[in-house]
């Protein structure tokens, strides 16, 4: 089955539809030409993912066979409005390419007279020209030719095929993992980045991502060293700028000398770079042939040693190996004719004077001077002494075991000759310096676009390349164990072999054919690594995940990423300044097994969620070996440099919450939101088992929120509120209610959601939104209570407004949906919270420097009233508030026994409050109880009676008629937002009766009397001693919580008879009357606080 790849082409005319799968923008038409009269046109949505003009396709110009299609579809033509005819799409694909735009095709595109657009190259590179051999270009390097003869030396035979089997295999189930992406789908290019980012999200993929820039640079950097030691040690040995005045000098001059060279060589290969990348591509067939000829010359001396070995003599001064280049003869002494004369040796290690009277140094003249073989060939047996590690501290001499000496100190003056370790060796050094030579293995996937078949061509290729690259290195290991003495595979620089390079000392023809083909080898890679790593950061910053990155998206007009480069050059210098192939090359090895990692862990989750896209055409992969590759990533970053590790780790972890918080938000279907998916069901599921226990219940808040005619947020402080109770933690819901019919009002309940997000956004609060169509409003804030959540968690409080301007609405909605609710969250033993005057509450900008938070704690709630405050003062704008608590005694109370308990109580619930005990002494009831009970029933009668005038119910019927006719917004607990009980009007009757007749007159001239009995209403004793109630409390919490910063209050429950409502509504404000910010608060029916631990 065919995998395409689509990019836009040019027809005639613009048609459009939403993107497929795969699939980003496709003319969906039946015909269509290659020069186009008019250009597509394709917009962004900001997020990288491109979106078309218009849903619909065109049908203008449609001819017959488009007739012949809608007569034989003619079931189908609403969905052919939307959607492609499988025909058509099929036909369209054929036409459309993996291929992006190269800087050729940009010109064309960019010129003005290109009329028509050629098209572009067909993809045609097979396994081995397209993933094979730039995989072993970029996995062979500078370590094999410069390092693994040393580490040979140092580890041993056994350790380095430890090392190599170590580094390969994290590589090659690296390989597997990578196969299993690339062939999930098309990768275009950036490689590993574009894999991880879309397999596990835009936060992992741009933290990964410029992890593997980074690398990537370094990795110039690292070649770009390994080639100015090359010219500097073996090719120009006279070009150094710095010289040593004493032999411990010699390591600094080094350094020096090559952050000279290293500056000047990175310049002059990025100016390569910028002027073209075509020179580039053109040599790197070049650079794969000078190390191929290379590594051929290895094996051709190896064999060639078994029988003739090379002449490279060791000189060793006892067991002491000696450098070779500082004097001519290995001896002591040299005869000419008769005479026996001092060598040069011997003037190295003894004052100038007679040979029978020396002053020389003792180690010399206590040891013989002996010359041995430094590559004794392959049938020598040398490979029994080279098969054990012999790591050496930084200034240590090179000794042969086996050569007898006499171990005496000899003179600091002389340490000089001797050839010693630059630095101190270790198991995990050699780790972080070797595992740069098995990177690489991505080279093959960012060429996906260049290949005939990638989804084949890139897991042969790179597995390939890794067996090829593995066998090389393990019998290299061998080898040079086999054929080479000991102490030259431990000198580094080959002081030993007269300044050869070690692993030239092997090779046939000559010593040359290594030197010269790994110095250009290594300037190859260099070239790639500092043309790969701007591309890698432009597609980063391509895709707009990390702000401060946009800039280096953009380059010169053929596309080139100029301001990367620089970018990449500076980094890079950061490198050359190190100065040292060892100490660069851990650096390296971090930022490339950190990706490798994530690789590995893309592979592993997608396996394991076994989501629908994952349909990978490698089938030779598994999460068990995804997770062993990546534990293998996390063990090699430890066991190379444990604090190297760790800073990797944090800058990708910094990266990684950076773009979290300030980066764009990306939906690229990643493996992360399956994985947040799985874990959020399983823990749905888990709390499920049963109810929270009351140390864990905390209030999760369902918010009824209020919208204007105008889908804005009428009362924004709800959502402060809220932020500042929760700070982030446990769920909020935000709800809302669209009157209307749901197939009508879709629309609005879009944009009402997006408001409330934003809105949200705002005042960050982190929770959910859910609105909700329904045709009455009572019924749609019934519906947020039932089913907002999902299983166990689900809201256990509501919070909702207080009906400003009941008082002066004759309509009965203003308050009959309000106490609705309170009822209905009564009756679901839910809690209740009612911030009433919101508008006074603090923004989340304000800060209180002082004051109270009062709680009249009147009746037990189950604690609410204790928690809710020690909530708020989380939050910095009440952080500084004081809690105090108030508690109502009546006569016979003992109100000191009560201080004291409450005192107690609080203390063991670990909260700090002032406890204050107010005495409600009974009193008469007052006139102005009396006066406040009868306006209020007073008022409910004569509304009563106004609603059952015949001429108010048919303006009401007329009115609710007419705001039914429009799709409008229900605002909650206003006046507009309850039903009215449209009762059919009265039917006229067409004959009339006597009895009919009297009773309609008297029933007209009763409506006085009935005014009447109105005023002479007496009230009623219950709501009587209700309001005193409220007044009473009313004066005591005006008196002691006036000056209170917020006022936490129970809230009485609405009365059982539901004809009392309004009076209800009254005690309510009689209660709260003179209180700037006042919470009431009802509980749920449970306890939610306890002194328990």
């Amino acid at each position: 089955m065919p995998h395409f790849t689509v990019v836009p082409v040019k027809d005639q005319a613009q048609s459009s539809y939403d993107s497929l799968e795969g699939i980003n923008w496709v003319d969906y038409r039946d015909t269509g030409q290659d020069c186009p009269g008019h250009q597509d046109t394709v917009s962004s949505d900001g997020h990288g993912n491109h979106k078309e003009d218009s849903p619909f396709l065109t049908t203008d110009g449609a001819g017959k066979k488009n007739d012949f299609y809608d007569r034989n579809l003619a079931l189908f033509e609403e969905e052919l409005d939307i959607r492609p005819k499988v025909s058509s799409l099929l036909s369209r694909l054929v036409s459309y390419t993996n291929i992006t735009q190269g800087a050729k095709e940009h010109e064309e595109e960019e010129s003005a007279h290109a009329s028509c657009r050629k098209a572009p190259k067909s993809p045609n590179m097979g396994t081995l020209m397209g993933v094979y051999l730039p995989c072993l270009q970029n996995i062979f390097g500078v370590i094999l030719f410069l390092r693994l003869t040393w580490i040979v030396g140092m580890a041993g035979i056994m350790q380095s095929l430890l090392i190599v089997l170590m580094c390969c295999s994290c590589t090659m189930l690296t390989a597997i993992s990578m196969s299993a992406i690339a062939t999930n789908g098309v990768v275009p290019a950036g490689g590993s980045y574009f894999m991880i980012s879309r397999s596990l999200g835009p936060e992992f993929g741009g933290a990964v991502g410029l992890c593997f820039y980074l690398g990537t640079t370094f990795a110039s950097a690292m070649y770009i060293l390994g080639a100015i030691e090359i010219f500097l040690k073996y090719l120009v040995t006279q070009a150094a700028i710095f010289h040593a005045t004493d032999p411990s000098g010699n390591d600094s001059a080094l350094l020096n000398n090559m952050r000279v060279y290293g500056t000047i060589c990175l310049s002059l290969m990025a100016v390569v770079v910028f002027v073209g990348v075509k020179y580039v591509n053109k040599l790197a067939s070049l650079f794969l042939a000078c190390v191929i000829i290379s590594i051929v010359s290895i094996y051709a001396g190896a064999i060639k040693s078994m029988t003739h070995p090379p002449e490279f003599p060791i000189c060793m001064l006892g067991n002491r190996t000696l450098v070779r280049d500082r004097f001519d003869v290995c001896s002591k002494t040299v005869t000419m004719g008769n005479l026996t004369m001092p060598s040069q040796l011997w003037d190295k290690f003894c004052v100038q004077g007679n040979m029978s009277s020396p002053q020389c140094d003792d180690y010399f003249i206590q040891n013989n001077v002996t010359e041995i073989q430094g590559i004794p060939g392959l049938g020598s047996g040398i490979v029994r002494e080279n098969m054990w590690s012999d790591y050496l501290r930084k200034g240590e001499i090179l000794e042969k075991p086996g050569i007898p000496s006499v171990d005496v100190h000899g003179a600091v003056e002389s340490y000089g000759m001797y050839v010693s370790a630059d630095i101190a060796t270790s198991f995990t050094l050699l780790v972080g310096i070797f595992f740069p030579s098995a990177t690489g293995i991505m080279a093959g996937s960012n060429r996906s676009g260049d290949l005939r078949d990638a989804q084949k061509s890139i897991p042969v290729g790179t597995i390939l390349a890794i067996t090829t690259t593995s066998l090389v290195y393990i019998s290299s290991v061998v080898l040079f164990g086999s054929c080479i003495e000991g102490v030259v595979l431990r000198d580094k620089f080959g002081d030993a072999v007269r300044k050869n390079l070690v692993v030239g000392t092997l090779s046939w023809p000559s010593p040359w054919v290594i030197v010269i083909g790994s110095f250009f080898s290594t300037i190859g890679a260099g070239l790639q690594s500092l043309t790969g790593a701007p591309r890698l950061l432009q597609a980063i910053a391509k895709d707009n995940i990390i702000p401060f990155l946009r800039v280096f998206g953009h380059g010169k007009t053929n596309g080139e990423p100029t301001w990367a480069l620089l970018l990449t050059g500076l980094i890079a210098e950061l490198g050359i300044l190190i100065a040292s192939l060892d100490m660069v090359a851990p650096i390296l090895s971090m930022f490339f097994l950190m990706c490798y990692l994530f690789v590995n862990l893309a592979c592993a989750v997608q396996t394991l969620l076994r989501t629908p896209n994952w349909r990978p055409r490698f089938k030779y992969y598994h999460w068990a070996l995804s997770f062993l590759g990546m534990s293998m990533c996390l063990a090699l970053m430890f066991i190379s440099s444990w604090y190297y590790a760790i800073v990797a780790i944090g800058i990708a972890g910094m990266i990684y919450k950076y773009i979290e918080y300030q980066g764009a938000e990306k939906e690229w279907g990643d493996g992360i939101r399956g994985l947040s998916l799985s874990a959020a069901r399983y823990a749905l599921l888990r709390l499920e088992v049963g109810p929270p226990h009351t140390k864990n219940w905390r209030p999760q808040l369902l918010v009824l929120l209020k919208l204007d005619e105008d889908l804005h947020v009428k009362y924004p402080r709800m959502l402060t509120f809220a932020s500042q109770l929760k700070a982030g933690k446990g769920l909020t819901i935000v709800g809302s209610v669209i009157q209307g019919n749901f197939l009508d009002s879709y629309g609005e309940l879009q944009a009402a959601e997006q408001t409330i997000k934003n809105m949200m956004e705002i005042e960050r609060v982190k929770g959910f939104c859910q609105v909700v169509v329904a045709t009455k409003v009572r019924e749609g804030v019934v519906h947020l209570i039932q089913s907002c959540g999902l299983g166990g968690m689900k809201h256990n409080t509501v919070v909702m407004g207080w009906p400003y301007g009941w008082r002066q609405s004759e309509d009965p909605r203003a308050w009959k949906t309000f106490i609705n609710t309170v009822r209905c969250t009564t009756a679901a033993h839910l809690a209740l919270m009612v911030p009433k005057n919101v508008s006074f509450y603090p923004s989340n900008h304000e800060r209180f420097t002082d004051g109270n938070i009062d709680v009249w704690w009147i009746v037990h709630d189950g604690g609410m009233l204790m928690l809710l405050p020690f909530l708020l003062k989380q939050h910095k704008v009440w952080r500084k508030c004081k809690m105090r608590i108030f508690t109502v005694a009546q006569m016979d109370d003992n109100s000191i026994q009560m201080k004291k308990d409450l005192a107690t109580f609080l203390y063991q619930l670990r909260i700090e409050a002032e406890v204050e005990v107010v005495e409600m002494h009974d009193s008469d009831i007052s006139a102005y109880t009396y006066e406040r009970t009868l306006m209020m029933e007073q008022r409910s009668q004569m509304l009563r009676q106004m609603r059952l005038s015949s001429t108010e119910r048919q303006r009401e019927a007329q009115l609710v008629k007419d705001r039914h006719s429009l799709v409008r917004m229900g605002s909650l607990y206003s006046d507009e937002e309850e039903e009215v009980v449209e009762t059919p009007p009265e039917k006229v009757q067409m004959t009339w009766t006597k009895e009919k007749c009297e009773a309609e007159k008297k029933k007209k001239m009763n409506a006085p009397e009935t005014f009447r009995e109105l005023m002479s209403l007496k009230p009623d004793q219950s709501n009587v001693r209700r309001m005193h109630t409220a007044v009473k409390l009313n004066e005591v919490i005006v008196n002691r919580s006036h000056d209170a910063r917020l006022v936490l209050l129970n809230m009485p429950g609405p009365p059982r008879n539901a004809e009392g409502d309004e009076n209800y509504m009254e005690f309510l404000e009689v209660l709260t009357e003179g209180l700037e910010r006042v919470l009431l608060v009802r509980g749920g029916g449970r306890e939610v606080i306890t002194i328990y631990s």
